[in-house]
C-alpha cells in the first residue's frame, strides 16, 4: 500500500473525529459554566441544573443519534440505487413521514409511542413507493429519482401547509417541529431513539458484504449467488425505517443523509463496511456541530429556530459543489424539445377551441359557487354589486399570474432544452420569494412596486447563479435542474429560519407563500393584469429567438442572432414575470411546469402557438385552482397556489411515467 493510499484510508476517521471534536468543543463551551451543578446535590430548586440535565444534554444526544441515523440511511440508499444524490430528503421519504404524522397528529393529538413510528413508517413507505416506481420505469436514473422525490416532497409539503393553515392553533408548533427541531424537554426522545437506531444499524452492518457485492453490478452479484432484489429491498426498508423514526421524533432534517456519505467516500471510505461505520459518525458530528453553532449564534431564540432548516442552508451549497461529480446523462432531452424548431404549425381550430373552453371556465368561476349557507348556486343578478367587487379581482389576479407562469415555463423549457424546467423547479420562484421577504423585513411599509422590484432582483439573482454553475457543465439539463433544486432548498430554508423567529411579519410571509388570492383587490388585480400583458407582449416579440435558440448556439449565431444577448434578455424577462406572478400566487403552484406540458399535449410545438397555449393553460389552471380553493372546503378557503400544487404534482408524476414509454 502506498503512502497516498494509507493517508486515504485514514481520511474518513480523521474527518469524523475532527467534526466530533469541533462539535464537542462548542458543546463544552455551552456546558462548562454549569457542569459543576451536575456534581452537586442541592436541596433547593435549581433551574439551571434542571435545564442542563433535561434539555441541553438530551438535545446533544438527539443530535448525535439523528445525524448518525440519517447518514446511515443515505449510505444505504446511495449504494443500492447507485445514485450519489439519493437521501431521505431528496427522495421525498422524510416528507412522506412528515405528512402522515401531521395528518394523524391533527386527527389524534394524543398519539404517542410506537404508534407514532408506525405512522411515520407508513408515510415514508408510501412516498418511497411512488418515487421508486417512477425510478424503476426510467432505469433508476439519478435525475428521474431526484425529480420524482422533489415532486412528491412538494406535494406532501403543500398538503401539510393546507392542514396547518386550517388548524391555526397548532401552527407554530407544527411549523417549527416540521422544519426539524432538536429542542428537548426530557430524555424521552433520545432514549426511545437509541434502541431502534442501534437495532437497524446492526442489521445494516450485517448486510455489508451483500452490499459490497452489488458494486459488481446486478449480473455479477447474481453470478456469485446473491439475490440482488432481496438485498435491495432489505436495504431500502432499513433506510426508510431509519428516516421514518428520526422524522417521527424531530421532524425533517435535510441534507445530512446526502452530504455525510459523500464526505465519507471523498475522505477515503471506499469499502461498504467502512462507509457504514464512518458515514454515521460523520453525520453525527455534522448535525451536532450545526446545532451547537446555532445555539452559540442565536442564543435564547435558538429554541424556535429549526435545526433542519439550518442544515439545508449548509447542505445546499455542498450539493452545488458535488454536482460536477455527477455524470452527465446523454440523450435525456426529449424529442419534442429537440425537434421543436422543425415542428408543424397547429391548427387554428384547436386554439380557438381552447380559448372557448377558457371563456366558459372564466364565466363559471365568476358566477358559479357557494351560497352563504353552503349550497351550490348561480350568482343571482341582485347579488352582483355585493359579490363581484370581491370575486372579479381575485379571478383576474389568478388568471394573470397563471398566464405569466405558463409563459415563463415555456420560455425556460425552450432555453434549457429540458421539459422539466420551470420557475418553481429551478428555484426562481424561491428567489422571488426571498426578495419579497427581504422587502418586508428591510422596508417599513413596502408597496407593490417595492415588492415587485425586490422579487425581481431575487429571481434574477437565482438565474445568474444557475448561469454561473451551468457554464462548467455546458448547461447539461440535469445539472441545471439539480442546481435549481439546491438553490430552491437553500432559499426555502432561509425563509423558514426567518418565519420561525417569532416576527409578526413572518405570518405575512407564510400566508403569502401559500398563494392566497383572496387578498387580491382591484389595484393588485390591475397591476397583475398589466404586468401579464406587458410580459406576454415581450415574449411574443421574442418568438423568433425561441424558435431558433433550441437549434444550438452555433446555428442560431450563424442565422444572425446574438445568442448571449438573446439569452440574457429572455432570462431577465422570465425573472420579472416570475416575480410578478409569485406576488399573487406564491412560489409553489407548479403552473409553470404544467402549462407548457398541456400545450405540447395539444400539439403546439412552434414558439408562438406554444406560448399561446401555455398562457391559456396556465391561466385556466390557476383560475380552476382558485375556484376549488374557495368552494371545496367551504366555508374554509384554501390558497390557490397550494391547491394547484396538489393537482399539479400527480400530473407531473404521470408525465414522468409517460415520457418513459415515449423514449
Amino acid at each position: 500500500m502506498t503512502g497516498v493510499e494509507t493517508s486515504k484510508s485514514y481520511g474518513a476517521p480523521v474527518v469524523a473525529l475532527t467534526l466530533l471534536a469541533l462539535a464537542g468543543l462548542l458543546a463544552w463551551h455551552q456546558l462548562a459554566p454549569d457542569w459543576s451543578r451536575l456534581l452537586q446535590q442541592q436541596a433547593g430548586y435549581d433551574p439551571q441544573r434542571l435545564l442542563l440535565l433535561y434539555s441541553t444534554l438530551p438535545r446533544i444526544a438527539t443530535a448525535l443519534l439523528a445525524g448518525a441515523a440519517l447518514s446511515l440511511s443515505g449510505s444505504l440508499l446511495q449504494q443500492v440505487l447507485r445514485n450519489p444524490l439519493a437521501s431521505p430528503s431528496t427522495l421525498g421519504i422524510s416528507a412522506g413521514a412528515n405528512l402522515a404524522l401531521v395528518v394523524v397528529m391533527l386527527a389524534f393529538p394524543a398519539l404517542q409511542g410506537l404508534s407514532r413510528d408506525v405512522v411515520a413508517l407508513f408515510g415514508s413507505a408510501a412516498a418511497a413507493s411512488v418515487v421508486f416506481l417512477i425510478g424503476a420505469r426510467r432505469g433508476f436514473s439519478p435525475l428521474a429519482l431526484v425529480l420524482a422525490g422533489l415532486i412528491v416532497g412538494v406535494w406532501c409539503g403543500a398538503l401539510v401547509a393546507i392542514l396547518v393553515l386550517m388548524n391555526e392553533r397548532y401552527l407554530s408548533g407544527l411549523f417549527i417541529w416540521g422544519a426539524g427541531s432538536l429542542a428537548q424537554q426530557s430524555w424521552t426522545i433520545p432514549l426511545s431513539l437509541l434502541p431502534k437506531i442501534t437495532t437497524l444499524a446492526v442489521a445494516a452492518l450485517l448486510m455489508a458484504r451483500p452490499l459490497s457485492l452489488m458494486e459488481l453490478g446486478d449480473s455479477g452479484a447474481s453470478g456469485l449467488g446473491l439475490s440482488v432484489k432481496r438485498t435491495r429491498i432489505a436495504a431500502v426498508c432499513i433506510a426508510i425505517a431509519l428516516a421514518a423514526i428520526v422524522t417521527s421524533a424531530v421532524g425533517i432534517i435535510g441534507f445530512i443523509g446526502l452530504i455525510a456519505p459523500r464526505v465519507a467516500q471523498l475522505a477515503g471510505a471506499r469499502h461498504m463496511k467502512s462507509q457504514l461505520i464512518w458515514s454515521p459518525l460523520i453525520g453525527a458530528g455534522l448535525l451536532l456541530l450545526t446545532d451547537e453553532a446555532l445555539l452559540l449564534l442565536s442564543g435564547a431564540s435558538s429554541t424556535f429556530l429549526p435545526t433542519g432548516a439550518i442544515t439545508a442552508l449548509i447542505g445546499a451549497p455542498l450539493l452545488l459543489l458535488m454536482l460536477p461529480r455527477l455524470k452527465a446523462m446523454r440523450g435525456n432531452a426529449p424529442n419534442s424539445m429537440q425537434n421543436a424548431a422543425n415542428a408543424v404549425h397547429v391548427s387554428r381550430t384547436l386554439l380557438l377551441a381552447s380559448i372557448a373552453v377558457l371563456v366558459l371556465l372564466l364565466i363559471g368561476a365568476v358566477f358559479f359557487g357557494r351560497a352563504p349557507e353552503g349550497a351550490w348556486t348561480l350568482l343571482s343578478l341582485r347579488h352582483w354589486p355585493d359579490v363581484l367587487p370581491y370575486r372579479l379581482p381575485r379571478i383576474a389576479g389568478a388568471f394573470a399570474a397563471g398566464t405569466m407562469l405558463g409563459v415563463v415555463g415555456a420560455v425556460l423549457q425552450r432555453l434549457s432544452g429540458n421539459e422539466m424546467a420551470s420557475p418553481e423547479v429551478l428555484g426562481i420562484s424561491a428567489g422571488a420569494t426571498l426578495g419579497v421577504t427581504a422587502a418586508l423585513f428591510i422596508l417599513p411599509a413596502p408597496g407593490m412596486a417595492a415588492q415587485l422590484g425586490f422579487g425581481g432582483l431575487g429571481a434574477f439573482a437565482v438565474l445568474i447563479a444557475m448561469f454561473l454553475f451551468g457554464i462548467r457543465s455546458g448547461f447539461a439539463p440535469e445539472r441545471v435542474l439539480l442546481t435549481g433544486i439546491a438553490l430552491g432548498a437553500m432559499l426555502d430554508a432561509f425563509i423558514s429560519v426567518l418565519a420561525a423567529g417569532g416576527d409578526p411579519r413572518a405570518m405575512i410571509v407564510m400566508q403569502w407563500m401559500s398563494g392566497s388570492t383572496y387578498l387580491v383587490d382591484a389595484p393588485k388585480a390591475i397591476a397583475a393584469t398589466t404586468a401579464a400583458a406587458i410580459g406576454l407582449a415581450l415574449a411574443f416579440l421574442a418568438h423568433r429567438w425561441l424558435d431558433l435558440l433550441p437549434l444550438g448556439p452555433q446555428a442560431a449565431q450563424a442565422i444572425g442572432i446574438r445568442v448571449n444577448q438573446a439569452r440574457a434578455s429572455l432570462f431577465a424577462l422570465a425573472a420579472a414575470m416570475t416575480a410578478a406572478a409569485t406576488l399573487v400566487v406564491g412560489p409553489l403552484s407548479f403552473i409553470g411546469l404544467m402549462g407548457p406540458h398541456l400545450a405540447r399535449e395539444l400539439g403546439l410545438r412552434r414558439a408562438a402557438p406554444q406560448l399561446t397555449g401555455s398562457a391559456i393553460a396556465g391561466g385556466g389552471l390557476m383560475v380552476l385552482a382558485d375556484w376549488f380553493g374557495r368552494t371545496i372546503a367551504f366555508p374554509y378557503q384554501m390558497p390557490a397556489g397550494l391547491v394547484s400544487a396538489l393537482v399539479g404534482a400527480p400530473l407531473l408524476l404521470l408525465l414522468l411515467m409517460k415520457r418513459h414509454k415515449a423514449t
